[in-house]
């Protein structure tokens, strides 16, 4: 599954770092977006070798990159230019259901709160219907990086 244009109009993740594909609803306060557990990532041929098992960081990872997503696009519309979404927070990570190459991915972040540029927010991940994970975790924009010359 490749992600879509507006996924990769507002975050600047890029394959192979890339963990949501799409933006299947979104409002001011909540995003739902879905992904695929490549079978083919390269984390899955070391991570439990015979009964390949995603990571759980990167399980999060799936609800960072959507709150992202959420904060450039449901948060005051934030332009890119403003800077690079980075995390400050991770809290009360819950894993509940292993997730396995090929599985579908729903991703479901809210905006718990926003105070001087900081965004909290509360993410929950489903695989194949079932609860995987449930993260809070806050992030703000970086300035970002002037490219060398």
């Amino acid at each position: 599954m490749t992600a879509s244009a507006a996924v990769l109009a507002a975050i600047p993740h890029r394959p192979p770092f890339l963990f949501v594909n799409e933006i299947i609803e979104i409002g001011p306060k909540r995003i739902v977006a879905q992904s695929q557990a490549d079978p083919d990532a390269d984390f899955f041929r070391g991570h439990y070798p015979g009964e390949p098992v995603m990571p759980g960081v990167l399980l999060c990872e799936c609800c960072f990159q959507a709150g992202a997503l959420l904060i450039a696009h449901g948060v005051g519309k934030v332009q890119a230019s403003q800077g690079i979404p980075v995390l400050t927070r991770i809290a009360d990570a819950r894993f509940k259901h292993i997730v396995r190459p090929g599985d579908t991915l729903i991703a479901e972040v809210t905006m718990d709160d926003e105070l001087d540029g900081a965004y909290f927010l509360t993410g929950r991940l489903s695989a194949n219907e079932r609860h995987a994970l449930r993260v809070t975790f806050a992030c703000m924009l970086a300035p970002r990086q002037e490219s060398p010359r």
